[in-house]
This record gives C-alpha cells, sequence and structure tokens, in this order.
C-alpha cells in the first residue's frame, strides 16, 4: 500500500480522491450506526449499564479528542498526514472485532466493562485518526466547494444512516420479541459487523491522494498557542465549548428517555431518528449553498434557535395521557431538528475550517475539537449524576376548573419530571451561548433578517412557479372557476 504523498495534485486527482474520502465516509457512517448513537446506549441498557456508565459512553467519543495531540506531533515528524490516518484507523477499528468473544467469555457485568475498554480504544484512535484527516481533506478540496461537497456527503450518510437504522432496529424488536435469549449475541454481532465495515473503509481511505503539507517546524505547543492569540478564532473556540456543554447535558439521553421514560421499543426510537435524517437530506443541500452563498455564522443564527426550541419541546412529548399525542409532538420535534442539526453540524464543521489558516489548519481544528471535547466529555457526565438526583423530583403547573357541580377539571401548561430538568437546563443554557456568537467574524458575513427575506422570496418565487406548473396541466383550473363563481354569486348578493 502506497501511502507516499504528491507534491501537487491535478484536477483528475482531485476528484478521485474527494470520491474515495466520501466512500470512506459512508463506511464509516454505517461504523457507527452498527456500534454507536442510538444502537451502543440500547445496548448498554440492555446489559444493565448506570445512569453514570450511559453518560460516561456519550463523553467517550469526546473526551478522547485530546490525544489529537499526539496526531499532530505524528504529522510533524513524519510529514504524511495519510499514513497517520490510515494507520491510525486501522488501529482503532480492529479492536471491535475482540467484542465478538465477550458473551462466550465473560459475564453481563464483565462484558459492559470490556466492551467500554473496545470502545475508548476505537475512540484514542479515531481521534488521531481525524486530526491528520481533517488538515489533509483541507489541502484536498478547494474552499469554494466545502459547503456543496459537505453537504453532498452529509446527505449521502444520512440516506445511509436512515436505511440501516430501519434495518437494525426492526431486527433487533423482532428478536426482542420472538427469541430474547439470543439478543445479547445479536447486539455483539451488530457492533463486530460496524468494526468490519470500518475496515473495509479504511482501505478506500488508503486510496486518497495527499498532496505534501507545508513543514511547520514549531513545536506542537508553540502551534497551539497560535488559536489562542487568534482574538477571532478564540471567540469562536469560546462559543463552541459553551453550545457543545449546554447540548450535551440534554441531546445523551433522548435514547434513555425514550426507552425508559416513554416505554417506546428501539424501533420507534430508530423511526423518530430516521424522519429527522429524512428532514436533513431534503434541506443539506440548500443549507450548504446558502452557507456557500451568505455564510455560515447566518446559517447558525437561524437554525440554531430552532433546535433550542426541539430540545425544550421535548418535555411536552410524554404529558400528553395518550400516547398518539406524544408521538405527534415527537414527530413534529424531529422534523426540525433534523433541518437544524444538518445546518448546524455542517457550518460549525465549515466556520472553523474557513478560519484556520491553511498552514496551521491542523493545530487549528485540533485546539477547536479538544476545547470542544473538553466540555463536552464533561457535561453528559454531570448530567448522568445530576439524573439521579431529578429522577423522583417533580415541577407541575396546572390551572384547575370548577363547575357549579363541583367537578374539578385540570389543564396542564407543564410537567416536569427526571429527564424534563435536563431538557430545560441543556435548553437555556443553549440559548445563553448564542450571545458568544456574535463575536465570531466571518468573512462575507450577512444578517440573518436579509438572509431570512431571501429564503422567503425564493419559497414564494417556488410556489407561484409550483401553481403556475399545475394550472398548465389544468390542475388549478376548477380551483379557480370555483373561486369566480363564489364571487359573481356574492355580488348578486350585495
Amino acid at each position: 500500500m502506497n501511502l507516499n504523498t504528491i507534491p501537487a495534485l491535478n484536477d483528475n486527482q482531485i476528484n478521485a480522491g474527494q470520491k474515495f474520502i466520501l466512500k470512506d465516509s459512508l463506511a464509516g457512517e454505517a461504523m457507527v450506526n452498527l456500534s454507536g448513537g442510538a444502537f451502543i446506549t440500547a445496548m448498554a441498557l440492555h446489559l444493565g449499564a448506570s445512569n453514570f456508565q450511559i453518560g460516561l459512553l456519550a463523553s467517550l467519543p469526546i473526551l478522547t479528542n485530546i490525544f489529537q495531540l499526539f496526531s499532530i506531533w505524528l504529522v510533524q515528524r513524519y510529514n504524511n498526514r495519510r499514513a497517520v490516518t490510515v494507520i491510525s484507523a486501522i488501529l482503532g477499528r480492529f479492536p471491535m472485532l475482540f467484542a465478538a468473544f465477550l458473551p462466550f467469555m465473560f459475564s453481563t457485568e464483565v462484558s459492559l466493562q470490556l466492551l467500554l475498554v473496545i470502545l475508548f480504544v476505537h475512540y484514542v484512535f479515531g481521534s488521531i485518526a481525524g486530526a491528520s484527516w481533517n488538515s489533509w481533506v483541507k489541502d484536498l478540496i478547494p474552499e469554494n466547494r466545502l459547503g456543496s461537497f459537505f453537504s453532498h456527503r452529509t446527505k449521502l450518510t444520512t440516506i445511509l444512516s436512515a436505511s440501516l437504522g430501519l434495518a437494525m432496529s426492526i431486527s433487533i424488536d423482532f428478536v426482542k420479541a420472538n427469541y430474547t435469549e439470543y439478543l445479547t449475541l445479536m447486539y455483539y454481532t451488530i457492533f463486530v459487523l460496524g468494526g468490519l465495515i470500518g475496515l473495509v473503509g479504511v482501505y478506500w481511505l488508503a486510496n486518497a491522494p495527499e498532496p505534501t503539507p507545508m513543514v511547520n517546524k514549531d513545536s506542537v505547543f508553540e502551534q497551539f498557542k497560535k488559536p489562542l492569540k487568534d482574538k477571532n478564532f478564540k471567540n469562536l473556540l469560546v462559543f463552541n465549548a459553551a453550545w457543545a456543554f449546554a447540548l450535551n447535558l440534554a441531546v445523551p439521553f433522548f435514547t434513555v428517555y425514550l426507552m425508559k421514560t416513554m416505554g417506546l421499543p428501539l424501533s420507534y426510537v430508530i423511526g423518530f431518528t430516521i424522519l429527522a435524517q429524512i428532514s436533513n437530506i431534503l434541506s443539506i443541500k440548500t443549507l450548504g449553498q446558502y452557507a456557500d452563498r451568505f455564510s455560515n455564522k447566518t446559517i447558525l443564527n437561524i437554525c440554531a434557535p430552532v433546535y433550542i426550541a426541539c430540545i425544550l419541546a421535548w418535555i411536552y412529548a410524554s404529558m400528553p395521557e395518550q400516547r398518539i399525542y406524544g408521538l405527534i409532538i415527537l414527530t413534529v420535534i424531529s422534523i426540525f431538528s433534523g433541518t437544524a442539526t444538518g445546518g448546524i453540524n455542517l457550518a460549525l464543521y465549515n466556520i472553523g475550517m474557513k478560519l484556520a489558516p491553511r498552514r496551521e489548519a491542523m493545530a487549528y481544528m485540533s485546539s477547536l475539537n479538544m476545547v470542544v471535547a473538553v466540555f463536552s466529555a464533561i457535561s453528559p457526565i454531570i448530567a448522568g449524576l445530576l439524573a439521579d438526583q431529578f429522577a423522583n423530583q417533580q415541577l407541575l403547573w396546572d390551572i384547575q376548573f370548577k363547575n357549579a357541580e363541583g367537578i374539578v377539571s385540570n389543564f396542564v401548561i407543564i410537567n416536569i419530571q427526571g429527564w424534563g430538568f435536563l431538557f430545560i437546563l441543556g435548553g437555556l443554557m443553549a440559548a445563553a451561548s448564542l450571545k458568544l456568537l456574535s463575536k465570531v467574524k466571518e468573512q462575507g458575513e450577512i444578517r440573518r433578517e436579509l438572509v431570512m427575506n431571501y429564503m422567503q422570496l425564493r419559497l414564494n418565487k417556488r410556489i407561484r412557479m409550483n401553481s403556475t406548473s399545475l394550472y398548465r396541466r389544468g390542475v388549478m383550473r376548477p380551483i379557480l372557476k370555483a373561486q369566480s363563481m363564489f364571487r359573481d354569486s356574492s355580488k348578486e348578493a350585495a
């Protein structure tokens, strides 16, 4: 396997490299779906994990970002980001295969602990690979194509994630209902399958070319001083840290809330995830175009308040006595949160890439990831401990109506219990963190109101175009004729 760098890439090599990066991204997304997210939380719950262990599980992929320091040292020493990325990815994904032996060799409690160790190793080397990958991709993809490339990448990975999630949830619920004794084995089998697919992705990743990077002779710590001295980038660090801390108080526990508080099966959980992903798919291309046309910060200012509203709305999902109303609320939340999440993730990544100087991109992006990692890792652990304190607490605010016969009827305005306190706390802190975003300056930044007006005009234009098309095909004519008849009859009556 040739992992040498190339002094200068031509257009064909750049295009081929983007295709290989995209293939690995799809394999990586499959791996994440089969060994992380809602699946790994459901698996941990099945194995009897405590709230603290679930919080630790959620913090592992973020906490291990500190190892990106080692990645910078490796790249500086060998000046080959592709080799560092590929070798680290192999070392991170291969240990997942050992999970196949856990259910046959150890008790459930020991297996859970060893699974956490395997995931720790997986995330450590994944973090090392991720840091060098960021710098590599920044040099591989032209800056004016970042928004379109990553929006296309997000669209494809989201489609794959939705398909896998649906198939996996249906399979798990079927086994749980009919072959309960094989459920643990199935969880481990899916986890190992994720590792195998991840290794296939490494093969594609190794085929993507790398332009020879500029040598940076500064020490690792000297490189990390530069982002902290860059006032604008430091403001971005502060915002990302506050935003990540706030979100991770609530988001990691949505799956737990659905399964334990609302008693929904995994297929429902994955179903809502897929609905959010479909919403993401339908909007991500447009958001990517707006990010390139206007600015990433503008997209954040639009999408972040929507997502905060979705977090706060979670407390109403379990309030209705009839489950159907709770499911309707969750459906609405999933649609809006899916669209908002796509815009937020795309904008956060792109703005970091834009503000990072090309020569120091690795140090800048790694410092961003590590600052976010510290606060994101602390947050779910604190939330896991707070969850035990809030378990038996309730905040009820209702209005009582009493008629002449003395019959009392209640109208509940808010009913917060257990996890709901974390959702309220996370949502309010996320709203407060948005004030820090105003200090971040991005080239080409446009006021949110102007972009919203532009989006409204585009929407109105599309509606008019669709209406004209329908009229030409005769669909609108009966409606317009009925309106005309109604107006004529009104005039006669007058």
